[in-house]
């Protein structure tokens, strides 16, 4: 049972005033060449603890006048030791108080900090999610942007194509669909949920990915090959987020290669099963990293190599592998470009 607040403040005070009490009669009651006034200085540190610093000033000035009517009233010992004792015994007093109130101003004040702190770090958090959205969410909405133009332009020809612009609409639903998966995802990451992981063949979901991208690619004349391995068991992670690593490492390949000659614009996308996890694998021969780039720095939070890039994509990738069980990493290939590789583990049978 917990005592309220009013009555232990009560308590304490009662306490120290018995101990003020009982070293007082001590230090009367003895010789004076015993310094028991010395017993104060517990008192003012117990204070510091269990009182509002503006009662240590007071508290320090009772126990003085206690210390000094101590010495009058004691009738034992050499006088000459006793006014020493009594003078020393108050500067340890005052000294006491004095770095007390010192201590108890400077962690009343860290207090103050880490609570600033802890304010900055909830808006910078609050703008990091934010960014993070806008970034994610960017990509799907491009993709419905790109194919409302299409459906409009099916729509106009003469006759309608009525095939195709249905095809753009399924599109835009698609993209809708997946702008609102990222959401939910990205929510479930900030709460620490765990992702929701169920067994899904790792090769489908790259195929429509490249499916859903075909576009784009199409438009900066990338055909991609694919090395997808025969037989590969099921992937155990959470599929829409997996799927949004890989339409990231896609678009960023696709911009990579924008720069190369256009016969010569490779993309090759590979999966296999090795050590008992599933890897996926994306190489192209784009620039690769600027001046020697370290490629582990690439998934640190807003650190990026494009001229507007927010260098939050891959870091994301990063945090959503890992919470899969994965590890996601980034390397220089040795003619050129980059490759970008990424583990899942492998599902168990009672998990399909």
């Amino acid at each position: 049972m917990r005592l309220p607040l009013d009555f232990r403040r009560l308590a304490c005070l009662t306490g120290l005033l018995a101990s003020m009490a009982a070293i007082f009669i001590a230090d009367t009651m003895t010789d004076y060449a015993v310094a028991a006034s010395a017993l104060y200085l517990v008192v003012i540190l117990a204070a510091a603890r269990l009182l509002d610093i503006r009662a240590i000033a007071p508290l320090t000035a009772g126990c003085i006048a206690l210390t000094v009517l101590s010495f009058h009233l004691t009738p034992f010992g050499e006088y000459r030791v006793g006014v020493i004792n009594t003078c020393i015994n108050i500067v340890m007093l005052v000294v006491t108080a004095y770095l007390v109130a010192r201590t108890e101003r400077a962690r009343s004040a860290l207090q103050e900090a880490q609570a600033r702190l802890t304010l900055i770090s909830r808006v910078t958090s609050l703008g990091e999610l934010s960014a993070s959205l806008a970034h994610e969410v960017n990509q799907p909405l491009a993709a419905i942007a790109t194919s409302g133009h299409a459906c409009l332009r099916w729509l106009d020809q003469d006759p309608p194509n009525l095939d195709k612009a249905r095809q753009a609409a399924q599109r835009i639903l698609d993209d809708a669909r997946r702008a609102g998966s990222i959401v939910d995802r990205i929510r479930s990451l900030t709460r620490g949920e765990r992702p929701d992981r169920h067994a899904f063949d790792l090769n489908a979901a790259i195929l429509e990915i490249v499916a859903l991208s075909r576009d784009k690619l199409s438009r900066h004349a990338i055909t991609p090959l694919f090395g997808l391995g025969d037989g590969l068991p099921p992937a155990l992670a959470d599929r829409v987020q997996i799927q949004q690593v890989l339409m990231n490492l896609m678009l960023n390949a696709i911009e990579a290669l924008q720069g190369q000659p256009l016969p010569n614009r490779q993309m090759h996308l590979d999966s296999s099963l090795e050590g008992g996890m599933l890897v996926f694998a994306l190489a192209d021969n784009g620039g690769g990293f600027p001046g020697g780039e370290d490629p582990d720095r690439l998934f640190e939070p807003f650190h990026t190599t494009k001229q507007r890039g927010m260098g939050l994509g891959l870091a994301i990738s990063k945090t959503i592998i890992e919470a899969n069980g994965g590890r996601i990493r980034a390397e220089t290939n040795p003619a050129g470009g980059a490759t970008f590789r990424f583990t899942l583990p492998v599902a168990e049978e009672e998990a399909r």
